[in-house]
């Protein structure tokens, strides 16, 4: 599931990740062998440095398919509005729902114009549209993709105009998209608090007290060579 949450990258199967994740604690876990062999480190030490190495080998891949699942979510999440908006443009304009859904398909290539061509070629081989856009919802694991694929089956099943679904889960769309912005704008200060309390103000203090020490120690070295009296 994570690996399909991650758009699968290069056709890998769960076997074939798990296999990855052993080869890269082997490899690690030799680096570490060489290692300990070319140093002069206690027991213990080499010890913990071949465990550490190969455990962070191990992990290593993990890490990487959560980037990149997070990366893939977060371009289908930008991308959504804009697809519903080019959907509910072409479902008005006469064509159906697939028809709408290809059309995306060949305008952009992104993962969210890659989830639509899976879809249409799931239905082509047989699945119904709803198994499919749940499917693709399940693949996404985003709250907005799934309220999309659930308006979209509740208009199929009670034979509700799907072009006014599409409308209104765009203008849906582009309000959560709004209030992520606000969101993460509000979140700016909070985030930007380590860089100034360890960047910009030693640079601050430096500057402004820099010439003040160095006066003092220069008083100071004067003050000692008149044998402690004023001058």
């Amino acid at each position: 599931h994570s690996l399909e949450l991650a758009g699968s990258p290069y056709g890998w199967t769960a076997l074939q990740f798990i296999g990855l994740r052993v080869l890269a604690a082997i490899l690690l876990g030799g680096l570490g062998v060489v290692i300990v062999v070319v140093s002069s480190m206690s027991l213990f030490r080499r010890v913990v440095l071949m465990g550490a190495l190969a455990v962070g080998g191990y992990y290593l891949p993990a890490l990487w398919l959560r980037s990149r699942r997070s990366r893939r979510q977060r371009e289908i999440r930008r991308s959504l509005p804009d697809a519903l908006d080019l959907l509910t443009i072409c479902v008005e304009a006469g064509l159906g729902f697939d028809g709408a859904m290809a059309r995306v398909a060949e305008k952009w290539d992104n993962e969210l114009s890659r989830e639509f061509t899976r879809v249409l070629q799931e239905v082509q081989l047989g699945k119904l549209r709803r198994d499919a856009l749940r499917s693709m919802a399940d693949r996404a694991g985003i709250s907005e993709v799934s309220s999309f694929v659930a308006a979209i089956v509740q208009a199929e099943e009670l034979g509700v105009s799907i072009g006014k679904v599409l409308r209104i889960q765009a203008e849906e769309m582009r309000r959560r998209r709004r209030q992520r912005a606000e969101e993460l704008a509000r979140q700016a200060p909070i985030k930007m608090l380590p860089a100034i309390a360890f960047l910009i103000f030693p640079a601050i203090f430096v500057v402004l007290l820099g010439p003040a020490v160095i006066r003092v120690a220069t008083l100071e070295i004067d003050f000692l060579g008149f044998g402690g009296a004023l001058p």
